[in-house]
Order: C-alpha cells, then structure tokens, then sequence
C-alpha cells in the first residue's frame, strides 16, 4: 500500500509538472504572436488628419524589419502622411479593412497623402521590399482637384520593387495620379486594389517570373463620372491608361474592370521587352481603347471571357487594336463587344496573327461610316464560330493579309466579307444572305430598307427603324449628310433607280442630291414624302457606288422635346432598280422569298 501510495504521488507530481510546462509554452506563444504586431499608435502616430504621422509610421516599420513576420497595425483613424514610407522585407503594413471598400475615404483606416505635389517622377509614397504586404487601407489625396484638368501630378502611390513577392491585398486608392507600380517585381499578387487613377494604374515590367493581379476594379470613385467633373473625366479619356503590361513573363490577369480611360490595357515595350500571359475575364468600359497592342512576346496574349466597351459619346474608338510593328500571337475566346464603337479589332501590323473564337461582335460603326467589325490590313487572321451585329460590312482583309480563314460565322442578313487578299482569304461555312441575287434577278429588284438584310445596299446610313408614312412600307432609315447606295448591276445595262423618302425641311441644301462620283444625276429640292427618279448609265463593274448629299441637321437642335443628337440628313424607305427592257414584278432583295 505504501509503494502504491508513493507511486501516485509520483504520478501526480509529474503530471503538475506537464500543465506547468504547458502553461509556460502557452505564455511563451502568447507573447511570441504579440510580439509580432505592432501598432503604429505605440509609435506616437495621431491619426487626427492633422498630424504628419510619417515618422511615427516609419518607426514602426524600422522597428518590425528586425522581426521579418510582424504586422503593422494601423487603426481606424485619419492619418496625415506628408512625407513618404518604406515596408522593410517580410513586414505587413495592415489597416482595418479586410475587403476592398468604396467611397469609403473618410472612415476606416485613411492614410491621407499630401506629400510630392507637382513631381510625378518623385519618391513614391509607399515603397514596398521583398516579402513585403500592404493591405486594408484607404489612400486619399486631400490636395487634388476634380473640377480641374490635368490633375496635378504625384509620384507613384505604390511602388512594389524592385523585390519579388510584393503583396497589395483589399486596398482603395480614390484618386492617386499613378497607382502602383511593379516594375522588377517577381511573383507579385495584387487582389482588390480598387481605385480611379487619374493618369495611370497598374504598371508590371521587368518581371520574370509569374505575376498575378485578380478582382482588381478601377472605376470613378473620385468623380463619379458625374457632369460637374466633366474636364477631368474628358482628360482621362485621352490620356489615362488603367493596364499596363511591358515585360512580364507569364503573366496572370484575372476578373479586373476598368471605367473611363483612354486605354483599357495597354501592352507596350519597355527597354527590357514585351509582354506574354493568360487574360481571363477582364473588362474595359467607356474606353477609347479598351485594349491597345503595340508590342507582343511570341508567346502572345491569351484573353478569354473579355467584355470591351467604347468610349461613351465617341464615333472612333476601337475595341481591340494591334498597331502597325507588333509581333506575336493574340487570341481572343469568348468575348464580346458592344457600346459605342467604331470598330471591335483592327489589326494594322503586318507581322501580327489575330485568331477570334466564340467571340460576339455586337455592335459596331457607331458612326455610320460603314467600318467593319473586324479588319486586317496585314498580318494573319483567323476567324471561326464567331457572330456579328448589323453592319454594312462585317470583315475587312486588306491587300497585304498573308492570311485569312474565315469559317462558320454567323451574321443576320448574311456575313458580309470585303476580302482584298484575293486568294489569300478562304471562306467556308459562314451564312449567306437571305436572297442572293443572281442572273435575271440583277435587272428588276427591290430592298426594303429597314428590313433584315438590307445592309448589303445602304452605307453609312443610321440603324433600323420604323416611321409612319404613306408608302407601302414603314420600315426605313435615317441618312446622314453623306450616305452610299452600292447597289448591284448588270455590267453594260442602264438602270433606272426609285427612291422613296422623306425630306425634312432641315435636310434642304443646294447641292443635295444623288450623286454618280462628282455628277449630280438627280437633285433632291423639296421637303416632305417623295419619289426620287434617277437614270444610272451603264457601268463597267458589277456595282455601282451612290452617294446622297444633303445638309446634315440634329433633331435635339431642331425638333422641341427632342433628346437625339445624331446627324440625320433623310429618311429612306425603299430602293428599286430595273434594268433597261426589265419589266414584271421586282425581286424582294431583303426578305426571304
């Protein structure tokens, strides 16, 4: 019994031993992780918006380098930067935020920057080493001006390198001058940075190894593209880039927006190269180039689910353009394109291969100008499985293609190709028109203008639409001050060409007319519904290229209560050719029969 007794005593006394030990470690642990958080606030930082909290800040930092691991915790509170601030290697500089915010820039953590006003080529405000992170903070420049252009111009807001594994995680940045740059930064992540840079937003050069940006917004949290901001807004729309991409290899670009910049993504050249990478889900909207190439690797770019709008009120901006010297592969899958534009892709390298798969040209030639959805005036091109909106002419491939596939397209009314390349260009499988015309069907047709189809025959016309008038047909559309028939025609036969319309007062000039090159074959003198008769002698080609003159006139600027700013000249109902000795009735070109 005595042994026994002993022995559980023994057993009892280590087992106090093992919970004192434990608690120890406990303790220990305990004061380990609380040794790696600091808070700025130990430092003397303010937070009032009044103090410059800069030298508390960097105390902070400096003293947290030692310890590569800790955080620096910056409270809720209004911090005056003046000066600029460097995170150590390994050190997290942290707000309150754990999501990206939105017109959040007076609550929360606010890191107010006032410093470099005027030297965009100063010391940026925040430079970022090695292993470095910043996150959940809100960064507002107090001294800029939204009701000015240009914006003044700051140093670089952020700039991660040069140092690999730069971290910028759920920031808001209302309104830096120039976000952040990534140049000589490997391995950077950047996840919820949003923002409206006024000049420009995330570069990345120098990089040779995989970089990835993802859920990345860039929208007008400063302006709110509201009309008392107007001047600056326009000045971003000629200047501001939102994207830049020089050399990167292997770059990773997912789910990011832009809104209101002159380029969406830019992917340019610097002294150290191009750029390759994987482009999924990225969106540009109000853009005057949603994306703008001018310099690729041969590795290329690969932009998938891409959504690419333009610029609100422009007539010439283009969706995707390649510019003449650029090298390298694009590909663009499963996108689409809408909004005011005048063109989806134009390529204008002659080294440059272009492939859309699965891509969705919606709309297009804003301006009535009969430009092309795609067009390539160089290079290679491949387009397959592909849909198109109403447009006069859906491809352009230009004399110097090398090549151009085009195959299983779809287009309402037909897909309409101006193919130069001759045999260069091989079509297959792509819907045709409704009606083709052919043989004795060339001497005596109609179109009914506003019907399906009729984009064959109407150039730089505005789109389908109907208006009540007194002819068999309501269907029409509005001209502008110059607008192109191309009709086709029995070469060497005189046709006689009807055309129904209605003239405003306001489209009465002395020179409106239907013009044959510089001859006036019928003059257009009077207001109201009408039937234009005009003679066209024999011609040589297989078409003939009208043009309608008249004065071009803005319903807002005459009609009272009217909102449309367009440039309208007349309406056109319907359009008959019939060949000399043709009679009986007209083929209906526009409808199927």
């Amino acid at each position: 019994m005595v042994n026994s007794g002993n022995q559980n005593v023994r057993e009892g006394s280590a087992v106090f031993r093992t919970i004192g030990i434990l608690i120890l470690l406990v303790a220990a642990a305990a004061s380990s992780v609380a040794a790696q958080v600091l808070s700025v606030t130990d430092f003397g930082a303010a937070g009032d918006g009044k103090t410059d909290d800069t030298a508390a800040f960097q105390k902070a930092l400096d003293e947290a380098g030692k310890a590569p691991g800790t955080r620096v915790s910056v409270p809720i509170g209004n911090f005056l930067i003046a000066g600029s601030l460097r995170i150590p290697a390994g050190v997290t500089l942290e707000g309150v935020w754990q999501s990206p915010t939105a017109f959040m820039h007076n609550t929360g953590t606010i890191l107010l920057v006032t410093g470099g006003a005027g030297n965009e080529n100063g010391t940026p405000f925040i430079t970022m080493a090695t292993n470095s992170t910043l996150k959940g903070v809100a960064i507002f420049y107090p001294e800029q001006r939204r009701d000015k252009a240009p914006p003044i111009a700051y140093p670089w807001t952020i700039r991660g390198g040069p140092g690999d594994n730069i971290s910028v995680i759920d920031v808001l940045a209302v309104n830096p001058y120039r976000l952040l740059d990534l140049t000589g930064a490997g391995r950077h992540y950047v996840r919820g940075l949003y923002g409206q840079p006024l000049r420009l937003g995330i570069r990345v050069d120098e990089c040779y190894d995989v970089g990835r940006i993802e859920n990345c917004h860039l929208w007008p949290f400063y302006t709110g593209w509201l009309n008392e901001f107007k001047e600056l807004n326009d000045w971003m729309l000629q200047n501001a880039v939102a994207f830049e991409f020089a050399r990167t290899d292997w770059q990773y670009v997912h789910n990011t927006f832009c809104f209101g910049y002159a380029v969406g993504y830019r992917f340019t050249q610097s002294k150290a190269g191009p750029c390759n990478g994987n482009f999924l889900g990225i969106g540009a909207d109000c853009c005057r180039r949603p994306v703008l190439v001018e310099a690729t690797q041969p590795g290329g770019l690969l932009i998938t689910n891409a959504e690419l709008v333009g610029a609100w009120g422009t007539t010439d901006s283009v969706g995707i353009e390649v510019l003449p010297g650029a090298r390298g592969k694009i590909s663009l899958t499963n996108s689409t394109f809408w909004g005011p534009l005048d063109r989806c892709v134009w390529v204008r390298s002659d080294d440059a291969w272009f492939t859309a798969n699965a891509v969705d040209f919606g709309r297009f030639d804003i301006g009535a100008v009969t430009s092309p959805a795609v067009q390539a005036d160089g290079g290679r091109l491949i387009l397959t499985g592909n849909t198109f909106g109403e447009g006069s002419v859906h491809v352009l491939v230009g004399e110097k293609v090398r090549s151009a596939i085009l195959t299983a397209n779809q287009a309402a009314g037909g897909l309409m190709v101006d193919n130069r390349a001759g045999a260069k260009t091989q079509m297959v499988a792509n819907e045709q028109p409704d009606v083709v015309l052919s043989g004795r069907d060339l001497e005596h047709y109609r179109v009914q203008v506003g019907a399906e189809g009729d984009q064959r025959f109407v150039r730089r016309f505005h789109g389908r639409e109907s208006m009540p008038s007194t002819f068999a047909h309501q269907t029409m559309r509005w001209s502008r001050d110059r607008s192109t028939l191309a009709l086709p025609v029995v070469p060497g036969k005189r046709y006689a060409l009807t055309l129904q319309v209605m003239v405003p007062e306001s489209a009465l000039e002395p020179e409106a007319g239907i013009y044959l090159g510089d001859q006036r074959l019928a003059g257009i003198s009077k207001s109201g519904e009408q039937t234009l008769q005009v003679v066209i002698p024999p011609q040589k080609r297989d078409t003939v290229v009208l043009t309608l003159r008249c004065r071009g006139w803005i319903p807002r600027d005459t009609l009272p209560g009217s909102s449309d700013q367009r440039t309208l000249g007349i309406a056109l109902y319907t359009i008959t050719m019939r060949a000399a000795g043709a009679s009986g009735t007209p083929v209906n070109a526009t409808v199927p029969r």
